[in-house]
């Protein structure tokens, strides 16, 4: 990619910033709650007009549990070409009624609203990426398949066997997540996400009556939380935490039944396999108590694999044809890149530069969020990268 495109691109870009300023307005506007999945037709209409407008045939895919999935691909295909995955997610955290508090805004360069940096700032990078390619008449070299899901913040459980599906066919994969931190880090690793039921099945006894007849299930889940902490290992980033706990009966009987449920966070794939079995492991030391142990690693690890770090630096060389300095970062929190990266050389944290995922004070820095789009332009544009042959 030479300086001379580059600066065309994003000066198209930035010409369109208006465009994409009423798209993310729309976008904001139609509520989409992971929990409320009826509410999702207004912003799937929305996205399939816009991808419809830049000549992709959209299919929405239905799940059992009421949850939709967006398909997207080129009307006039070249079935000949390797291919390229955009993924984004337009579900939020944010409840019904929360734009009427909180509408999108636009001060100077600050854009705030619900869910304008997680992610639907990158649904609308996506559009417009792919709105300068198809204006400016520039030939892809790979063909874009785009997947947007509705169940990404509550673990992607219906989306997840799309996703790995088209990823097994890709070249590559653009997850259009949120950037990380003020300086607007890619996200090259994110760590593995696991969780974890366990039950101890105790006895009951009455507790003044007959004290030793009964075993007690809380004492020995304090036995299994203590072990499941001794898990921790900052070093290695190894994250173990036991979130919830609940049992017993009441306070003058011997709890006969008790339950953690517990967040597991790794930095590889191969340490959540060894922390799964140690999990799985364990053995009660209360005796007359059993263990039912359930759960594992959902999201496996988004490592630094060769392939990823081929594709990052494709990332840096094209970032400094636009004058950017990308930086790169593991992030704690995990997204569907961690399971494209599983098949595929990925990319994620490729959305708005800003912060406040999650938060009231939710916002995207607009100019660097349009260089960004002009970044996934270059990016879509980009020749394969050798080696990494899906």
């Amino acid at each position: 990619m030479d300086k001379a495109t580059a600066s065309r691109i994003l000066q198209y870009v930035r010409e369109q910033q208006s465009g994409m300023l009423k798209l993310l307005d729309h976008l904001v506007a139609a509520e989409s709650p992971s929990s409320v999945p009826g509410t999702h037709r207004l912003i799937v209409a929305v996205l399939t007009e816009a991808l419809t407008a830049l000549g992709f045939r959209v299919r929405t895919l239905h799940t059992g549990n009421s949850h939709k999935h967006i398909f997207a691909r080129r009307h006039e295909r070249r079935r000949e070409l390797p291919r390229q995955l955009l993924v984004g997610h337009f579900d939020t955290v944010w409840p019904l009624g929360t734009t009427a508090q909180r509408p999108l805004v636009v001060a100077d360069n600050i854009v705030r609203g619900p869910g304008v940096f997680d992610m639907k700032g990158g649904l609308a990078q996506i559009v417009f990426a792919l709105k300068v390619i198809k204006e400016l008449d520039l030939a892809l070299p790979l063909e874009p398949l785009i997947f947007f899901n509705s169940d990404e913040e509550i673990g992607s459980h219906t989306s997840t066997r799309y996703i790995g599906a088209l990823a097994r066919c890709a070249q590559r994969a653009y997850v259009l997540e949120p950037s990380l931190g003020e300086e607007g880090a890619i996200k090259t690793e994110r760590k593995g996400i696991g969780r974890f039921t366990v039950t101890v099945h105790g006895k009951s006894a009455h507790a003044g009556l007959d004290p030793e007849g009964g075993a007690s299930a809380i004492l020995e889940l304090s036995h299994v939380i203590q072990a499941l902490f001794a898990l921790n290992d900052a070093e290695q980033g190894i994250t173990v935490n036991v979130g919830t706990i609940d049992g017993g009966i009441q306070a003058n009987v011997i709890a006969p039944h008790s339950r953690a449920v517990v967040d597991v966070r790794v930095p590889t794939v191969d340490i959540g396999e060894r922390i799964t079995r140690t999990i799985h492991e364990l053995q009660p030391t209360t005796p007359g108590v059993r263990l039912t142990i359930e759960g594992g690693i959902g999201r496996p690890s988004m490592e630094q694999t060769p392939r990823n770090r081929r594709l990052w630096d494709q990332a840096v060389a094209l970032g400094s044809e636009l004058g950017l300095d990308l930086q790169q970062a593991r992030a704690g929190g995990g997204s569907d890149g961690n399971t494209t990266s599983q098949y595929t050389a990925t990319l994620d944290g490729l959305g708005p530069v800003g912060h406040g995922a999650h938060a009231d004070h939710e916002f995207l820095y607009l100019d660097r969020t349009l260089e960004r789009t002009a970044l996934l332009a270059l990016l879509l544009l980009a020749p394969p990268v050798a080696g990494n042959s899906s």
